[in-house]
């Protein structure tokens, strides 16, 4: 398997493979979620809470894997958030495997809307948005794919009460007075597969201080191809960044017959300085394995 990226931001960590066609799956330890499934690596059995943005096979492939696996390891069945029209195939997909396997794990599986949060910690919350890109069942009936938007909620003091002593501040609470306001911080947030579409306006979208968002095609004589499969390619960001104010973004899904060398120097070719400080492929944050010692080398 691709040996994961890892991206570090302030207190943001990011784990995991983005690779079109083949696996992705982004994982964030410290808040316990993670988006997608892929194929199941150790990264994502870690992870108490998983978010499906759609149904194909590179982002959900280990769905069944994962409840499988943290049964085996003894811990708890853990949570999978999906798009409604995919719930029952997914429960179905369980009792094919307990027909294959011998064994059905515990599993819990969600299923989400846009809109609706599904609250994780008192502080944090997850919100699912759609984007623009679309799924086809075998009866070809439509599933529209989702993204995810992690938020961290905190209340904070209305300025007419700064000042005030603690206990009575706890009076006028008693007293049914509402003395803090909720903010809201969007920190991570997730497209999936999705060409360019309205959501990108959404606060919680262009506000988050991680975006993650597709660049699947960086060919020029791949754009209608990113066209008919809902997808974003390179070009295409001209027209998006400037409507994002997020602090870094990272491009997700880039398809393996680009090599990531080839990627940089595209990106650098097509936008603006300004706009690149604050842009990267996710799969670049690769550690570089440690070179093995030889004989005479010096040491530090």
């Amino acid at each position: 398997m691709t040996a994961p990226a890892e991206f570090e931001y302030d207190a943001i960590r990011l784990r995991g493979v983005s690779l079109a066609g083949e696996e992705s799956y982004i994982v964030a330890p410290e808040m316990n979620l993670g988006f997608d499934i892929g194929r199941c690596q150790r990264d994502v059995l870690g992870v108490d809470h998983l978010f499906l943005t759609h149904g194909h096979m590179d982002h959900a492939a280990g769905a069944a894997y994962y409840f499988s696996q943290r049964m085996f390891i003894d811990n708890a069945p853990g949570n999978v958030y999906a798009p409604e029209p995919i719930v029952e195939p997914l429960r179905r997909l369980m009792g094919i495997w307990a027909d294959i396997d011998g064994h059905e794990p515990p599993a819990n599986i969600h299923p989400v809307a846009p809109g609706q949060d599904i609250p994780l910690r008192r502080d944090l919350i997850v919100r699912p948005f759609y984007v623009n890109h679309l799924c086809r069942r075998h009866d070809r009936s439509r599933v529209d794919a989702l993204g995810f938007a992690a938020i961290e909620v905190r209340h904070k003091l209305l300025d007419e009460f700064t000042g005030l002593a603690g206990n009575e501040l706890v009076d006028l609470k008693k007293r049914g007075v509402e003395i803090t306001r909720r903010v809201e911080m969007p920190v991570v947030t997730y497209c999936g597969d999705s060409a360019d579409g309205e959501f990108f306006d959404l606060d919680y979208v262009k506000n988050a201080r991680v975006l993650l968002m597709e660049c699947t095609f960086v060919d020029r004589d791949d754009r209608e191809r990113a066209r008919a499969g809902y997808h974003t390619h390179l070009l295409d960001l001209r027209g998006i960044l400037p409507r994002l104010n997020n602090e870094r973004i990272l491009l997700t899904h880039l398809t393996r017959r680009t090599n990531l060398r080839d990627a940089r120097a595209a990106l650098k070719n097509e936008l603006d300085a300004s706009m690149l400080e604050r842009i990267s492929f996710f799969m670049e944050h690769r550690r570089r394995p440690r070179k093995a010692a030889q004989p005479g080398d010096a040491e530090e």
